[in-house]
């Protein structure tokens, strides 16, 4: 592979520029080009953890009372069928740690939930087998069609925006809504939680998933084919008509509990012979290879920001640590062209057109329709009526 290039949209600062400034208290960092500061230094990220999350999330005894409250209604729910809810399940610790909770610990009977896009590793596949069969709970997989996830993820390298991973997490959304629509299921468990992820994307580095008006305008320019089978969804879809018509809920258990990644960790490969992941998200190759690689190659991006500020507020990782951390890149530079030449041939592409990809001029995802506009006043809304908690915008 030829040397790697890097072409930001709008030119990141770095830490030899004289813009550039980092947060006195966690690692985010001036990449973010909306980051804000205040006289102590400390970033927007920071402040809004202390003053909207850290207030209103309870591991205590009121978070118990209230988990209770809801798992009580899951049951009641489930009077008479085969399962109560839904699960979604990727192998990552997060979701299997809820999968470990929502059985042993809530007594709940989930349909674990899998969306196999076609990127899953070994050791996500292993995870997920060892979990469910040690728990004897029932696995349900749905599987993408490949050749129109294919043509999909083609046309987001193509397309030169950072968010690339959308067709897969769009495919995971779609799915477990449209299932739960279908059999008329009406809560949604997921492993999304303050502890790991109290700290959100900027949206430069993560556009919304489930903005069906980009995904499509984004296909529209570059893809090859029709969608026929892709699931597919809309944010007034999801937020909208299944939750507030149909009466879909998602809950968050991992909320309610106290949850320290590395007991989890610990205790899941203690007790399943569980497998851990070099870095968060990396139980999918191709989030692996967008996170690790492309990101930060492409477009200056480190997520590894984002997740270890989460694990500095939390007080599961100091500052020194994660400064540490982020010295060294997050992709192996021993393996990178193999996972390089694997991308490629898994998307039936040579490595010179996946370098062309690359080295292409970056985009934004204002560069194409989108439904930004109705996200925001919904996050709005939501903040206002306090039922959305952010650490930021």
């Amino acid at each position: 592979m030829p040397e790697t290039k890097s072409q930001p949209v709008t030119p990141a600062p770095t830490a030899h520029d004289e813009s550039y400034q980092i947060c006195s208290n966690c690692v985010m960092d001036t990449t973010d080009s909306m980051i804000t500061f205040d006289q102590d230094g400390v970033c927007d990220h920071c402040n809004g953890f202390h003053k909207n999350i850290k207030p209103n999330w309870h591991t205590d005894d009121k978070g118990r009372r209230d988990l209770e409250a809801i798992v009580a209604k899951i049951k009641k729910e489930g009077e008479g069928k085969d399962f109560d809810c839904i699960m979604g399940m990727s192998g990552g610790v997060d979701s299997s740690y809820l999968t470990y909770i929502a059985k042993e610990k809530l007594g709940l009977r989930p349909l674990v939930f899998h969306v196999d896009a076609g990127w899953n590793s070994q050791e996500a596949v292993n995870n997920i087998e060892k979990l469910v069969d040690a728990l004897g709970l029932d696995l349900y997989t749905e599987v993408i069609n490949w050749e129109e996830m294919r043509d999909l993820q083609l046309a987001f390298f193509k397309s030169g925006v950072a968010h690339i991973d959308t067709p897969q997490d769009h495919a995971f959304f779609a799915t477990m809504y449209n299932f739960a629509f279908k059999h008329n299921i009406k809560y949604i468990l997921t492993g999304a939680n303050y502890s790991t992820e109290c700290v959100k994307n900027p949206l430069e580095w993560h556009y919304h998933a489930t903005d069906l008006t980009q995904l499509r305008d984004i296909h529209g320019q570059h893809g090859t084919r029709k969608l026929e089978s892709f699931p597919l969804t809309s944010i007034l879809k999801h937020k909208l008509f299944y939750r507030y018509y149909k009466g879909i809920r998602v809950v968050k258990p991992l909320n309610y509990v106290p949850y320290i990644k590395q007991d989890a960790v610990k205790l899941l490969t203690e007790k399943f012979g569980w497998q851990t992941y070099p870095q968060k998200h990396f139980e999918s190759r191709f989030t692996k290879f967008y996170e690790a690689y492309w990101q930060p190659v492409k477009f200056g991006i480190d997520k590894r920001r984002v997740q270890f500020s989460s694990l500095i507020l939390t007080g599961q990782m100091t500052r020194a640590e994660a400064l540490v951390a982020l010295e060294k890149p997050a992709y192996d530079p021993d393996t990178i062209k193999q996972d390089f030449e694997y991308i490629a041939t898994k998307l039936g592409i040579t490595v010179e057109e996946l370098e062309g990809y690359r080295d292409a001029p970056n985009k934004s995802y204002s560069d194409y329709k989108s439904q930004i506009g109705i996200y925001k006043v919904g996050t709005a809304v939501l903040q206002r009526l306090g039922l959305e908690k952010r650490t930021m915008r």
